[in-house]
């Protein structure tokens, strides 16, 4: 059985134990559900509680993202959004928009009232001429990197199987080219828009300059982001894989990655995890490097402390993506933590395997099945590629920082949601203070939003920016539409 299908089914069950909350669903919101099945075009598809498909539109990664929606609602064309979008309005019906579902807050990408699944907006178009590609923001990136491959480029997407391109794109985008090219809203050349009143244009940075800087890290703030088009890059075969090392390698490992770190090269990159799941503590360093070898012994140090399993070789650039696989650990419930810092040094990496042997055991004493704490060290030149501001990112000086802490705890019991986030938020404050005492000034850096925790204050992820963005809010939905929908709001 597929995880996606053991996903699918957990939820059905839980559907079905849900049935009052259901019929209450469908009783506020049916009628919302029936004018948008009745208004919109055949190609478009209205499904109801209980139905494949239904169940399928309200699976999250994380089970505590999802909801039980009255109906869920699978637009085929930006005009049926458009239309959508008027019936919720003048119901004042809540929604939800849904790319890859790998948001880890609640009520984000989920909701009580309609549920809408961007799955048919799934086109990977490749303009040579142009070096872009435009993509739908219903897929996810394992497919848009397969469907580039055939043309030999790829672009700047997420690092991780099953996650989607909606939320990836208008929430800042960490990628193993970053180094090289920057984040994925930096590369975004147009967006089509179905702005809240029903309307769809195409924003760029000459024709929509505010919603041009908005859309790249505001998320649903401004609208329905149908299709987005990047830059494109030539790639054929790269260089990497995943290396697993049992615990009591952990130290020898930490002293490999100070040194690669150390390296300026921007086609090398690693993404480090230190996983406790089963009550087994594995680091798994997962290396890249932008074509089919890499120079210099770089990666030597590492492939030769003793490991448990490597995966490394030339190959795809999806092939090695497969080999950071969140969908493994999909089902739980959980929630993400966000560390800024320079650079990650010896006492820092100890620092990291601490808390994560030390949170491990204290979850576990409720219903906590997995920690995760990932080490994300990038180049200082990382925010230099973006010709324009973007919301996020909104700061791109040396106090925002360049390297990351992202902490994932996952658990099974919704009496333990509350405890779950109090103990990522100690560690965090430990974790800040500890870098604070290594002499990195980075206490004011903007946190990701697409790895913020819940209640994470707008102005720590948008700093001075915010008051812009409200008033591009202001603007573009004076009637407040978008915020019937789920997520950060301005």
């Amino acid at each position: 059985m597929s995880r996606l299908t053991t996903l699918l089914t957990g939820l059905s069950l839980a559907l079905l134990s849900a049935s009052t909350e259901v019929r209450r669903a469908g009783n506020n919101y049916a009628a919302t559900c029936h004018e948008i099945a009745t208004s919109v075009s055949s190609a478009s598809k209205v499904y109801y509680p209980l139905s494949y498909q239904y169940t399928k539109d309200n699976a999250h990664w994380t089970v505590s993202s999802s909801q039980v929606s009255a109906c869920s609602f699978e637009p085929a064309t930006a005009t049926d959004i458009g239309v959508a979008l008027q019936i919720l309005a003048n119901h004042q019906t809540p929604f939800a928009v849904k790319s890859g579902g790998h948001s880890a807050t609640p009520g984000f990408s989920s909701t009580p009232g309609v549920q809408i699944a961007m799955y048919s907006f799934s086109e990977v178009t490749y303009d040579s001429s142009a070096q872009t590609a435009t993509i739908g923001t219903g897929l996810v990136w394992d497919d848009v990197y397969t469907q580039l491959e055939q043309h030999n480029v790829t672009v700047v997407g997420a690092k991780a199987t099953g996650v989607g391109v909606g939320g990836t794109i208008l929430g800042g985008g960490y990628s193993y080219l970053s180094n090289q090219y920057g984040l994925a809203a930096d590369n975004v050349v147009s967006l089509e828009l179905v702005m809240p009143n029903g309307t769809i244009t195409t924003v760029t940075s000459a024709s929509e300059p505010d919603l041009f800087f908005g859309l790249r890290g505001g998320f649903n703030n401004f609208g329905i982001v149908t299709s987005v088009t990047l830059k494109a890059y030539p790639l054929s075969a790269v260089w990497g894989g995943s290396i697993m090392y049992a615990q009591p390698q952990w130290d020898a490992v930490n002293v490999a990655i100070a040194n690669f770190v150390t390296n300026d090269d921007p086609k090398a990159c690693i993404h480090t995890t230190r996983n406790y799941l089963a009550g087994v503590g594995i680091m798994t360093v997962t290396m890249f490097y932008n074509a089919p070898e890499y120079p210099n012994g770089i990666y030597d140090e590492l492939q030769s402390i003793p490991h448990l399993v490597a995966d490394v070789s030339s190959r795809s650039y999806s092939s090695l993506i497969l080999t950071l696989p969140s969908n493994l650990t999909a089902g739980f419930r959980g929630v993400f933590h966000w560390v800024v810092l320079d650079q990650f040094t010896v006492p820092i990496l100890e620092m990291i395997n601490n808390q994560t042997t030390y949170y491990a055991e204290a979850v576990s004493k409720l219903s906590g099945k997995y920690v995760l704490y990932e080490g994300i060290p990038s180049l200082e030149s990382i925010y230099t590629h973006s010709e324009t501001q973007t919301a996020f990112p909104s700061l791109r000086d040396s106090s925002q920082g360049y390297s990351f802490i992202n902490v994932f705890y996952g658990w099974t019991n919704p009496k333990d949601d509350n405890t779950m986030i109090q103990l990522g938020e100690q560690s965090v404050a430990y974790m800040k203070q500890f870098i604070a005492s290594q002499g990195q000034d980075v206490g004011d850096a903007l946190l990701n939003p697409n790895n913020a925790p819940p209640n994470t204050p707008m102005a720590n992820m948008y700093g001075d920016a915010l008051e812009r963005l409200q008033s591009i809010k202001l603007a573009v939905d004076p009637t407040n539409v978008m915020n019937l929908a789920g997520g950060w709001k301005f």
